[in-house]
C-alpha cells in the first residue's frame, strides 16, 4: 500500500514539472515574439523611423505612372515633299524636330490617367531638289532649299504600359520655305534666270520652276511610339502624314523623327 502511494506521488510531480516547464516556454516565446514586433515598428535609437516616400523608392522599378504633366521631345528628322508645282521629281530634306506637350489632367477625358494634351511643335528641314533642264547651263541640277515649320494642335495618350507607350497627335500651321537660295548666292548672278516664274525681272526670261519664297498652310497626322528607358526618359519613333499648299494645291507626303523623350512635373489629381 505505501508503495502504491509513492508511485502516485512521483507520477504526479513529474506531470507538474512537465506542464510547468511548457508554460514557461510559452511565455518566453510571446515575450521573444512581442520584443520581435516592437523593434520592428520602433526606429533603433540615433535614427528615424522609414516614410511611406522612401519605402516606396525601394520598391522594385514599375515603370512611369503617366502622371506627368509636361513631355518635351528632340530629334533627328526626316521629311520628303516637291519644291515645284511644275517640277516632277520629288525631293527629301533632313533636320530636326522638338515638341513640347502639356498634359491636361485626368478629368479631361475620364480616368486615372491624363490622356489630352495641348502641343507646339518646330521643324527645321533643307535638301537639295531638282530643277528645270534650265538650271544646267549654269551647273544648278541640283538646288538647296529651306523649311521652318511651326505647328501646334492636340496629342492623345494611347495603349501604354512600363516599356512602351503609343500616342496620337494632330498638328496644324505654317511652314515657311525659302527656295531661292541658289540664285540670290550664284557667283555673279544669274541676269537671265530666276528661282521661280513670278519673282523675275525684265531680263530674267528663264526660271528654275521653284515655288515663290513665302509661308503656305501645313498639318501633320501621325503618332509616336515611346520605349521607356526609366520613369522620365524614353526614345520616341515618330511617323506622320503632312499635308502643304505651296502651290495651287494640297500634297501629301511623309515625314519620320528619331530621338529623346524626357516627361517632368506632375499632375495634381
Amino acid at each position: 500500500m505505501l508503495q502504491l502511494i509513492k508511485k502516485n506521488l512521483h507520477t504526479a510531480l513529474a506531470s507538474l514539472v512537465c506542464a510547468s516547464a511548457l508554460a514557461t516556454g510559452t511565455v518566453s516565446a510571446a515575450a521573444q515574439s512581442s520584443s520581435s514586433q516592437t523593434q520592428t515598428s520602433t526606429a533603433a535609437p540615433g535614427t528615424v523611423p522609414i516614410t511611406p516616400a522612401a519605402a516606396a523608392a525601394l520598391e522594385p522599378y514599375t515603370g512611369p505612372k503617366y502622371d506627368n504633366r509636361w513631355e518635351v521631345y528632340g530629334g533627328l528628322s526626316f521629311m520628303n515633299g516637291q519644291a515645284g508645282q511644275n517640277i516632277d521629281h520629288r525631293y527629301n530634306m533632313g533636320g530636326g524636330e522638338g515638341m513640347v506637350t502639356y498634359w491636361l489632367g485626368p478629368n479631361a477625358l475620364g480616368g486615372h490617367v491624363s490622356r489630352l494634351g495641348i502641343a507646339a511643335d518646330y521643324r527645321f528641314e533643307a535638301g537639295t531638289t531638282p530643277v528645270n533642264p534650265v538650271g544646267a547651263a549654269y551647273g544648278l541640277n541640283r538646288v538647296v532649299v529651306f523649311q521652318n515649320v511651326m505647328t501646334g494642335g492636340v496629342q492623345y495618350r494611347g495603349p501604354k504600359n512600363r516599356y512602351v507607350a503609343i500616342d496620337l497627335h494632330a498638328l496644324a500651321g505654317g511652314t515657311n520655305g525659302v527656295f531661292d537660295h541658289a540664285v540670290r548666292n550664284y557667283p555673279g548672278g544669274l541676269p537671265q534666270v530666276s528661282s521661280c516664274p513670278t519673282n523675275g525681272t525684265g531680263s530674267q526670261i528663264y526660271n528654275l520652276g521653284l515655288y515663290c519664297n513665302h509661308t503656305a498652310p501645313f498639318g501633320a497626322a501621325g503618332g509616336s511610339i515611346d520605349f521607356n528607358e526609366s520613369a522620365r526618359f524614353a526614345v520616341r519613333l515618330s511617323p506622320d502624314m503632312i499635308f502643304e499648299h505651296f502651290g495651287t494645291e494640297t500634297h501629301e507626303y511623309f515625314s519620320i523623327s528619331m530621338g529623346l523623350l524626357y516627361r517632368f512635373g506632375k499632375i495634381r489629381k
